[in-house]
């Protein structure tokens, strides 16, 4: 396996990138808590890009999408690409990298890509839930 057009770490302007992305999803308070868990994530784990579409349940897009192009003549001139960054839920959430992740796929849909991945978090208000006694 190569990862010659991927960096270790991810980008700084991912993260909001990412925050931004999932204020869409969730509440603006629990994208800014998970973009904040994926900057901590200190683990970076790889998947195809075959899988990682299949998960998210998102299509493919065309070599002539601007993104994708872009990220491919990097690629072609040498400059590497900022890991993915994914949140567990159903279906996956890819926070921040899908442009990048079909621009693998056109490269080898069995690339493995670096990934930040965490769990989606859970807001919590403050609080306590308390269940009142039958009578």
């Amino acid at each position: 396996m190569t990862n010659e057009h991927w960096k270790d770490d991810p980008e700084e302007q991912d993260y909001p990138a990412a925050r931004s992305y999932l204020s869409l999803l969730v509440d603006p308070r629990e994208a800014k808590k998970i973009a904040k868990a994926l900057a901590d994530e200190p683990d970076t784990v790889r998947y195809k890009a075959k899988d990682l579409l299949r998960a998210a349940g998102l299509p493919l897009l065309a070599l002539d999408d601007p993104e994708v192009a872009k990220d491919l003549a990097k690629v072609k001139v040498g400059t590497k690409l900022s890991p993915v960054l994914l949140v567990r839920s159903d279906p996956l959430w890819v926070a921040d990298g899908y442009h990048r992740i079909c621009a693998s796929y056109r490269l080898d849909e069995d690339a493995e890509i670096p990934c930040r991945i965490v769990a989606r978090t859970r807001v919590t208000t403050g609080r306590k839930r308390t269940r009142k006694a039958s009578p």
